[in-house]
């Protein structure tokens, strides 16, 4: 692990260099598995942040004078070096976060899908040339936004960080990215990477800290800052967005989540049982489009529980690197308490408790993965997001009713379900409140494909040909001869 990764404490990445934080703070970075140390990080303040971005100003003309091949290249060679460094970083990401040794293998080639479909759409910032109805003609260019403040979170600590740096770096724009101090080795190990593929001092800067606001105040009050892009969770996006606004900076906002899993009565069960399974216990149950509030039609529903209990029962919790686990540990004993109160406080409620329920004793970081029959939609695991391996299910009689429970929350980013009518499905398409929508399938992440929310959830895309455009200003010119 130790071969792309900095000395220990030498872990801000500032102006192509790995050096100490300013404040000689440090903070540790544990295995929730095991509680084993990983290592001790360099803990920013506000002037390391203003020494990132004073690398990030300096560099951002002659980046944003690069050609786009010369990006496509570069963008090609990263996703190259992060692949040859395949099974590292999922070790790295096993050990960090928990995820399974197999889950974390399926993150690289996810997150390094990124950086290939940026180094195409590099290609691809298109501009129009026409006429004015006076017959004047106009130009329309696209140039990169500025310096940007990428924010990721702990639960995909590779795929969310090409999330953003792919478009940034296609886009010609400089950057300062903090990852979760949960789980910043990979972000770590991967710019490391991007380093030895070719990456200009300057263009990307890595800054670790637990003091947050800190950094965020830090550069927020200086005007060279120009975007802001964060995933996490959305009472701190909302305090970003209110201090982004006193610079009228460019955000990105990948927010909360609460995804509704609706089965009809003409779905396929079986086939709706292996697609819950995948849209709930992927991650640990920990994803923002993890299915949150299952919805079974009363037609089916007897049948679609009592298969989906054998399934819940035969996962197998341990370490993420056994092969055999299919469940590994929760990021802290922190979540572990609340799925613990979640729980009780839906079988108080009147649930029925089918399956797990209770910690595990493999470690503080364990639960047993859980099934919830007959919960009330007042509940606390209905209304907010779960992030863990905690399974509710409602019955619902008339699709109507179904789409109304489903579409009953302030959040919109992911959405499911599973029926064999066509037309029903297009009914669905035009009724769910979600930025993105899964029918008849339980993954619906891909580099390819626009991601982001509506309502609470976010605003803005991330991957797609629209992705880019977040990371692109829009000039109109009036050509006079």
């Amino acid at each position: 692990m130790d071969t792309v990764l900095p000395e220990a404490s030498n872990t801000l990445f500032i102006n192509g260099q790995w050096r100490k934080s300013r404040t000689g703070r440090t903070f540790a970075v544990d295995n929730p598995s095991t509680g084993e140390r990983l290592f001790e990080l360099a803990d920013a303040g506000a002037e390391d942040a203003i020494d990132a971005l004073d690398a990030a100003s300096s560099s951002a003309e002659g980046w944003a004078a690069s050609t786009p091949v010369e990006r496509r290249n570069l963008l090609d060679n990263s996703y190259e070096a992060v692949m040859d460094n395949k099974k590292l970083f999922a070790e790295l990401m096993t050990k960090e976060m928990g995820k399974t040794y197999q889950e974390a293998l399926g993150e690289v080639d996810y997150g390094a899908g990124f950086l290939k479909w940026f180094a195409e759409e590099a290609m691809r910032s298109y501009g129009r040339t026409f006429h004015l109805p006076d017959g004047r003609k106009g130009l329309v260019t696209h140039d990169p936004v500025g310096p940007c403040y990428l924010v990721t979170p702990w639960n995909f600590p590779l795929a969310m960080a090409t999330r953003k740096i792919g478009p940034a770096l296609a886009a010609g724009d400089t950057m300062i990215v903090k990852p979760a101090g949960l789980t910043p080795l990979t972000t770590l190990a991967m710019v490391e990477v991007l380093r030895q593929a070719g990456v200009p001092d300057g263009v990307i800067n890595v800054i670790t800290s637990e003091h947050s606001p800190e950094i965020s105040d830090a550069l927020f009050a200086d005007g060279r800052l120009r975007k802001i892009s964060f995933t996490g969770s959305t009472t701190v996006g909302k305090t970003l967005m209110k201090q982004a606004a006193d610079q009228v900076l460019r955000t990105s906002m990948e927010l909360g989540g609460n995804a509704p899993f609706l089965v009809f009565n003409d779905a396929d069960i079986d086939q709706a049982v292996q697609g819950v399974m995948m849209a709930k216990f992927r991650n640990n149950g920990q994803a923002c489009t993890s299915a949150n509030r299952i919805f079974v039609q009363d037609g089916i529903a007897d049948e679609f529980v009592n298969k989906l209990q054998r399934a819940v029962s035969a996962l197998k919790v341990g370490d993420g690197m056994d092969p055999s686990t299919d469940i590994g540990p929760l990021i802290n004993k922190k979540a572990v308490d609340r799925m613990e109160r979640i729980v009780k406080d839906a079988v108080d409620a009147g649930a029925d408790l089918l399956a797990g329920g209770h910690r595990s004793d493999l470690g503080e970081c364990f639960f047993q993965p859980t099934l919830l029959d007959h919960v009330p939609r007042e509940c606390e695991v209905f209304r907010e997001e779960i992030f863990g391996p905690v399974l509710p299910i409602s019955r619902f009689s008339s699709d109507e009713e179904g789409m109304k429970a489903a579409n009953d929350t302030i959040y919109g980013l992911a959405a499911y379900a599973y029926t064999r009518s066509i037309k029903r499905s297009e009914w669905v398409q035009g009724h769910a409140q979600a930025g993105v929508l899964a029918i008849n399938f339980g993954v619906l992440s891909d580099a390819s494909v626009p991601f982001g929310g509506v309502k609470q959830s976010g605003m803005g895309r991330e991957g797609g040909s629209e992705g880019i455009y977040e990371y692109l200003t829009t000039k109109y010119t009036l050509l006079i001869p």
